[in-house]
């Protein structure tokens, strides 16, 4: 039976593609992480940081127990600045990159976005160092899906004998690589942050992408778009002690029929004697579903090592749902790395921690 595992593989992607369209296709790459992944989560994110300019880089490998090389892997990539406008307000430029590749297909989403957003000063609060902002952004970019027939076996390429494929014999596809048109990309979102003081502070913050429903199909006669997606957030810090603190936080998301959230808590320790030095554990819950009703798909565990300019994030998802029978509870791990450049006093804005 092992022989016909790639052949049935490969007729069930071209299914998915003949039949389902983009449906197969049409959710966007989710981070666990989505505390560390700014650009991916919301617009108005951009020029949400204590510093002049950040650069943030995400990678997640999914399900190598069951894909192994061909397991899903997700790159992005963001890089924005902040300036000041008048007295109290901001506005920040920037660019974010995100690749999600998959299967010996090698089905590939890749965009490229140019990111804008307004930070509006709307006051300060009871403490010294408090303060509001409401801030609105948008992103304007370019992405594009891609399909590689090369690797995947079909049953012209078997030969009589059953056992044996010959892979040098036409697919009788006709095809070698798929792509899809250029499609233009519109997302925007905003944010409304208060800091309390140096250990509290909130924030709630909301987003569309794929606004303009861009036609992103691999057959000519179809006329497909993508699916909007949605995204809720809010969270928190609360000072327990000088040294601890709480970081709840929840982002709620729904693309199409696909539903997820994910909640949870970091704790931070940050002995003052450290100075920019901070530790962070977290455990997080993750529910889903793909249209047969929401269900718990994974228990994440995270920690942080913060130093005084640079973040460094791992997490590792323990899948909880029927799948961890395939992949022995193996879901998927992450990589985050954030740099913040210290910002002069006139850039200077107070920022919750994510």
């Amino acid at each position: 039976m092992k022989v016909f595992y790639p052949y049935i593989s490969g007729v069930a992607v071209l299914l998915f593609l003949l039949i389902g369209g983009n449906r197969a296709f049409a959710q966007d790459p989710q981070f666990s992480q989505f505390y560390a992944a700014p650009s991916q989560m919301n617009p108005a994110l951009a020029g949400v940081f204590a510093g002049e300019f950040r650069f943030v880089a995400n990678y997640r490998t999914q399900n190598y127990a069951i894909l192994g090389n061909q397991s899903y892997k997700s790159i992005g990539a963001s890089f924005d600045g902040r300036r000041k406008v008048g007295r109290d307000d901001f506005y920040s430029l920037g660019v974010a990159v995100l690749r999600d590749q998959v299967g010996e297909s090698n089905f590939s989403q890749s965009r490229a976005l140019l990111s804008a957003s307004y930070l509006k000063y709307l006051g300060q609060g009871n403490k010294r160092g408090s303060g509001q902002y409401l801030v609105g952004g948008a992103q304007l970019g370019v992405g594009q899906w891609t399909y590689d027939w090369n690797d995947l076996w079909f049953s012209t390429q078997f030969e009589e004998n059953p056992a044996s494929i010959n892979l040098s014999a036409p697919n009788g596809e006709n095809l070698n690589v798929m792509e899809t048109d250029m499609f233009l990309d519109f997302n925007a979102g905003l944010l409304y942050y208060y800091v309390i003081d140096r250990d509290n502070s909130l924030y709630l913050g909301g987003s569309m992408h794929h606004i303009n429903g861009p036609r992103v199909t691999f057959l000519d006669n179809q006329d497909e778009v993508l699916y909007s997606r949605w995204i809720g957030q809010a969270g928190a810090e609360i000072g327990i002690t000088r040294e601890v603190s709480l970081l709840p936080a929840v982002a709620v998301m729904g693309q199409g029929p696909s539903f997820q959230t994910i909640a949870g808590m970091s704790i931070r320790y940050n002995n003052r004697d450290w100075r920019e030095v901070a530790l962070r554990a977290g455990l997080w819950g993750r529910l889903a579903n793909a249209g047969e009703g929401v269900g718990f798909e994974s228990a994440v565990v995270s920690t942080v090592l913060e130093l005084e300019r640079l973040q460094f994030g791992l997490s590792y998802d323990i899948t909880v749902s029927g799948l961890s029978t395939a992949n022995n509870s193996r879901g998927a791990f992450e990589l985050s790395v954030i740099y913040v450049h210290p910002s002069k006093e006139r850039l200077r804005v107070n920022c919750p921690k994510f």
